[in-house]
Formats: structure tokens, sequence, C-alpha cells
């Protein structure tokens, strides 16, 4: 048994007749899939690898089975699969496929629509359409010799979700996603019968690397949603037969916000594994489904892994096997212990919170495609640097407290993000929450929220203001002195809420609804009040701060 690249975990399959992939009411055994591979392989073959580097293929689809077969190719070819986000536009999607060096794009009519008159830099023949008449003509079955394929041979470019800035092109080997995929399939205890529905996309490392890689190496089989769906989510797993999913934070939410069914714990539902949902909502899931759920904190950069323990403590992420520390970016000195009052707040927010940091060197991140800057960046000091920050507590057990720009300082004080949304998401009516700064008329930053409601549900904000004083472990300066009601947050494919949108619209710009605080109460911020809002910067000097970035 090959251990050491993705090609060798496919040619292990190459005579396994277990069900691989399921998709709509197709189905196909591990044999056929390897076998689908090699043809779509076959056809990379044909053409000239560009000199002094190897074939880059552009995957611009959805959750559906040729995707799967063209990583395959490219696996058992030494090629490389670009997973292109589907939902950038215009000439930030054709940047991401330039600067990537794509040779050749694989789409569909939805794909091409979204590049029609764009300039790729790829040759029209080497634009596939799988809907096209005349697909499965160019890529007749074949079989292909199996070659030597090193697992320092780069296997895949996955773009970064881009809410903190442009997208950055992640390098995984396939050594690395071997090496993953095998210590995934024992963690999260995947075996040959389980039945893995993937509903994250595939140009996510989520779908592939705690995914279809631990399926691969244990011959399970991956079921294909074409996008996510919650009412669809307890249908699909009724018809496949599903034992375990991935998902990332916000999916939950929807889903719990379905109707329940009398059986829902009683499926074959056993376990999931994501990130970044709430306590409140992993606990209610579980109870609702009858499953177990085991959430990590990690990226497609793979820097930095941590993960939970039974001892883990209500809202902290886990412990981190390597030398890893919060650290003052400043100094680079290690932040003290975090202390809590006797209502469970906080209490030294300024000293605790810094950037969590891996000390023992870059992990396993190989690098952004074509990007020093951007990958020394990471590696300063020779340590890596994760952008993200928590606090730790005395058990040194990590705390989520936002990314690198959620900094803010509200009457003197410094506050971060992630420990007031870590209380607000308690609302039940709320699907998600982003807080950060917006400019206060004076000095500093106030704090803004801006949330999500569930499906059915609407915003009372004197209910709302009730919910905030019921909150023993609130900080006393974190409450939102404004708060933002939208339909729908802006988010990344994987459900990461992009804030700096959010940012650029403060209380002063966008189409929902905004609550001001006045007094005790969240009064609706009309036209007037905005006005007077912008008037009193003026007096202050600070109106050039209403609409910074």
């Amino acid at each position: 048994m090959n251990r050491t690249t993705v090609a060798g975990l496919l040619w292990d399959r190459a005579d396994d007749d277990r069900p691989a992939v399921r998709s709509g009411n197709e189905q196909w055994s591990w044999r056929e899939a390897v076998a689908l591979g090699e043809a779509r392989g076959a056809w990379l073959n044909s053409w000239p690898a560009p000199g002094g580097r190897s074939r880059h293929v552009g995957v611009l689809l959805g959750n559906v089975p040729e995707y799967l077969w063209w990583l395959e190719a490219a696996a058992l070819t030494g090629s490389v699969v670009v997973g292109i986000n589907s939902t950038r536009r215009g000439q930030a999607l054709a940047d991401d496929i330039r600067r990537t060096d794509c040779d050749v794009l694989v789409t569909d009519g939805e794909g091409a629509a979204l590049v029609a008159g764009l300039d790729l830099g790829i040759p029209a023949e080497r634009i596939l359409r799988i809907d096209a008449d005349g697909y499965d003509d160019l890529v007749p079955p074949a079989r292909l010799d199996p070659v030597a394929v090193e697992p320092k041979a780069t296997f895949l470019l996955l773009f970064t979700s881009g809410t903190t800035g442009d997208p950055k092109a992640v390098i995984c080997t396939q050594g690395r996603l071997a090496g993953i995929s095998y210590r995934s399939a024992g963690f999260y205890g995947y075996h040959p019968d389980d039945v893995a529905y993937c509903m994250m996309p595939l140009f996510h490392g989520n779908a592939l690397m705690a995914l279809w890689g631990p399926a691969l190496a244990v011959g399970a089989t991956v079921v294909l949603a074409p996008r996510f769906s919650a009412s669809g989510f307890g249908r699909d797993v009724r018809r496949y037969g599903v034992t375990m999913f991935t998902y990332v934070g916000k999916a939950l939410a929807y889903i719990l916000a379905t109707p329940e069914a009398d059986d829902d714990a009683a499926t074959s539902l056993v376990r999931g594994f994501g990130t970044e949902a709430s306590p409140a909502d992993q606990a209610a899931f579980e109870r609702r489904f009858g499953c177990r759920l085991t959430e990590g904190y990690g990226s497609s950069e793979g820097g930095v892994a941590i993960t939970r323990t039974p001892d883990t403590p209500p809202g902290a992420l886990g412990l981190a096997a390597e030398d890893c520390a919060v650290v003052d970016p400043a100094t680079s000195l290690e932040c003290p212990p975090a202390t809590f009052d006797e209502r469970g707040r906080l209490t030294n927010a300024t000293e605790a919170i810094g950037e969590i940091v891996n000390r023992s060197g870059p992990g396993r991140f190989e690098g952004y495609y074509a990007d020093e800057e951007a990958t020394a960046g990471r590696l300063r000091h020779g340590w890596y640097w994760t952008g993200d920050l928590a606090y730790r507590d005395e058990d040194g057990y990590f705390y989520f407290a936002g990314r690198r720009g959620d900094w803010m300082r509200v009457d003197s004080e410094n506050l971060t993000a992630g420990p007031i949304e870590r209380v607000l998401i308690r609302h039940p009516d709320l699907a998600s929450v982003a807080v950060y700064p917006v400019p206060d008329p004076r000095t500093g930053d106030q704090v803004m929220a801006a949330v999500e409601l569930l499906p059915g549900r609407t915003f009372d904000p004197a209910e709302f203001t009730a919910f905030l004083a019921d909150q023993d472990d609130l900080g006393r300066k974190w409450a939102p002195f404004f708060v933002r009601v939208s339909p729908a947050l802006p988010q990344t494919a994987s459900g990461r809420i992009i804030k700096d949108s959010l940012r650029r619209q403060g209380w002063w710009e966008g189409p929902d609804d905004v609550y001001a605080r006045d007094g005790g109460r969240l009064v609706l911020l009309t036209h007037e009040a905005r006005n007077r809002r912008r008037a009193e910067f003026r007096a202050h000097g600070r109106s050039d701060l209403l609409g910074r970035s």
C-alpha cells in the first residue's frame, strides 16, 4: 500500500469494486472512478507540458463527479488542480486563473457564462465544458501506466477565503494531502463502510482534506451535494444512508432552522466534523440528530492545528500538539494567560489577546504560489503566524478572539470581536453575527454588530436589548452601539463572513435597517439621525473616517 502520494492512494483503489461516489441517481465504484480519472489523465498527457513546471488544470465547477475525475487525472499524471472559487466575478476571477498559470479550464455552462469575455490566457481548445456536445469523445476511456510521482510534487492550489484581502493560492503537495488523508481518517474514525456527505465546495480545503482524502484513504463512499441546501440535508441523509459529513459554522444554524422530523435522531448519521459553529448550535445539532460533532481549528495553509479534547472547556478551540502560543505581534513575546471574573468575563483582554503562532516552524505550510512576499509574511522569525487572534487560559486552552483586523479601541480599552460574537450568537433568532469597529465621533472606536436572522424570524430591538442585559459574561464595554439587521451577511463560499464590506458600509451606508443605542434602548437609525451623527463627526474633525475600510 502506497501512502506517500495521492497517486498511490488512487492506484490502491484501481481494483476496488466498493462504491466510491454517489451523486443524484448515479453511482460509481472505485474501480470505475479511477478509470475515469485515467481517461482524463490520458487527455492531459496528449499535449506537451509547459516548460519547467507541471500542467495546471483550473476547475470551475460545483460539486459534481467530474470535479473528482479531474482531481484523479491530475494526481495520476503529476499535474496540478487549481480550485477556482465560483463566487468570484469579472476581472478578479480572470486574475485568479491567470496568476495560477492555468493551462486548461474545466467548467460547464454556468462557469462558461462567468468567464465569457474575460482574457484568461488559455487557448480555446483547452477550455472544456463538461456539458457540451462532444465532451465524452474528447476524453474517451483510456488507461495510464503508473508513473513515479514524488511526494513533494505540487497537487493542489487552493485559494484562501479572501476575508481579509485578495485570495492567495495555497500550495498543497501530493505528500501533504496523502498524509492529511490518513491522519484525518484515523482522527475522525473513517472506515470503509462510511458514507461521507460532501456539502462544502470542492475548491475548499474542508471538502478535500477532511472528507474526500480520508474517504479515498480507507475506500469509503463520497456523496456529492451539488451545493449546500439546509432543507435537503435531512432528505439526503436518509436517501443515501449518510454516516458522516463536514461543515463550516453557519451551515448548522441553517439546518437547525428547518422543520424537525420525528425520526431525525434515528437516521444513519453518526458524526460530523467542522469549524466555527457556536457551542449552542453544536449541542442542539447533536441532540436533534443523535450524532457526535468534532470541532477543530485549522486552515488550508496547514501551519497550525488545534483540536478539541474531552476536557476542552465550552467555547474553547482546544489544545495544539506543536509549540503554539499566543504572541504579541509588536514584541513577539508570549501573552500572559487570560483571567476571568466571577461571571466568566475576560478581564485582561489587552494583555492576554495576541496572534496564534507556531513557534516550532512552518508546520505543514508549503507556501503561496508565486507570492514570495505573502509567504514570507507568514514565516517571520522562523515561526508561522496565522493572522488569527486568540487568548489562552491557565490550562493552555486556546479561545478564538477574531482576525488580525478585529481589534478595536473603545473608551481607551482594547477589545476584539471574537469574545463578543460568542455571546451574541447565543440569541436563538440569529443565524450569524459579525462584530467590527466603526469610528467614534471623538476618539477611538465604537462596537458595531451585523446580524443575520434565521428564516422566519424578526428583530425586536427591545427583546435584543434585554437579551444583552441577561448575558453575565458580556463585558461592560462589549454591548454593540450599532446593530445592522441583514437578510444575508456577505460571505465566502465556505461560509465565512466578509467583514471588509461591512466596515465600509458602517452605519452610514447600505440598504439594511441599522439600530443605534440611545440611552438604554436600541432605536432605528433614521435618515435624520444619520445626518445628525455626520454633523457630530464634522464638528470634531473626523468626518473623513466615515467611509474608511
